[in-house]
């Protein structure tokens, strides 16, 4: 049976209480979820903006999720198998740029939890921590993950870190090593990634680490072909978002009206999806509406491109400070390690 903790009991677990080892089954806690009544409007209010939008973070609904793993093993999508390849030749290395054997490894955005266990020999952690928004997404993954390191104390953590980092008192407090992987920093603007590194920073109580991808900025045709595949599954993700409204905020979009559009602003450094109505048509939702010409767009989704001492620099904005970074040989990827400042 899976060992579930509510919200209430989240500040309860004691904070000098060491988590149990070998414990059999992983713990679960969930935070707050978003109110399903203040999802909606804040949907509506911005597709009703000058410039449509919808937040990134909606691409990710259960079949999204299905959608961005089948992205993940496309030929144009260079940045998982990279930075998988990357870890595999330098992960000694990164590993001995600041001490991590017997950690709290804290895996942020972990989803299937497919990454984090290929550190484990190396990092060899005393207690593993997923967080995602949701732990229901987690929980098939880490049980199994339980099983097979039974010697690993394991916890399950829904929350939205992207607004807010918090964690229960069963986390170990002593030398955490938070993992980010992918180029999931790339979604949040500048000012918004040190707002979050600083919440992480803040996490580490004055020690432990940050392993942390980015991606790298290169030639706009490699990286607009990352996110407008010739599958169309990129096109499908995108247009998913939209599905996924429907069912949040009462909208009647058919997803079949709209084109993917990825291209590379140069002056922000960024890729932008855009969602681009085929024809003029009209959007309803509950109390509203909003009509869009033909050839307008909705906003869905950023990723910034770093250069490796830009990425420095914004780390340096949230009192980080930069031990080791590697790259592949093409310069595509990186990945950092930094400590507070």
């Amino acid at each position: 049976m899976l060992a579930a903790v509510t919200h209430a009991e989240m500040q309860g677990l004691r904070a000098g209480d060491p988590p149990a080892r070998g414990a059999g089954s992983p713990r679960f806690v969930q935070a707050a979820l978003p109110d399903a009544g203040d999802v909606a409007p804040a949907l509506r209010r911005g597709l009703a903006a000058g410039r449509a939008q919808i937040p990134a973070r909606f691409l990710y609904d259960e079949l999204g999720s299905r959608l961005f793993d089948a992205i993940t093993a496309l030929p144009e999508y260079y940045p998982t198998r990279t930075e998988a390849a990357l870890l595999a030749e330098h992960l000694p290395a990164i590993a001995a740029a600041v001490p991590v054997q017997g950690c709290t490894l804290i895996d942020l955005g972990a989803g299937s939890c497919e990454k984090a266990p290929r550190l484990f020999p190396m990092v060899r952690p005393r207690q593993y921590v997923a967080v995602d928004i949701s732990v229901d997404f987690l929980r098939t993954a880490l049980t199994r993950l339980q099983l097979e390191h039974p010697a690993i104390t394991m916890l399950g953590v829904g929350t939205d870190f992207s607004s807010s980092l918090e964690l229960p008192a069963a986390v170990g407090g002593e030398r955490r090593l938070f993992f980010y992987p992918g180029s999931s920093i790339g979604n949040f603007a500048p000012d918004e990634a040190v707002a979050f590194l600083r919440r992480v920073r803040e996490r580490m109580d004055g020690h432990g680490a940050l392993w942390i991808g980015a991606d790298l900025q290169k030639d706009r045709r490699v990286l607009v072909r990352a996110y407008d595949d010739g599958l169309g599954v990129t096109a499908a993700f995108n247009r998913n978002i939209l599905r996924h409204v429907n069912a949040l905020a009462g909208t009647d979009f058919a997803p079949a009206d709209w084109r993917h559009v990825a291209r590379y602003d140069e002056q922000h450094g960024r890729i932008e999806m855009h969602l681009e109505a085929e024809r003029s048509l009209t959007v309803r939702w509950p109390g509203g509406e909003r009509a869009f010409a033909q050839g307008e767009r909705i906003h869905t989704e950023n990723s910034y491109k770093y250069t490796p001492d830009g990425f420095r620099a914004l780390l340096e904005r949230a009192g980080l400070r930069q031990v080791g970074m590697w790259t592949d040989q093409k310069g595509w990827f990186g990945f950092f390690v930094a400590v507070p400042a």
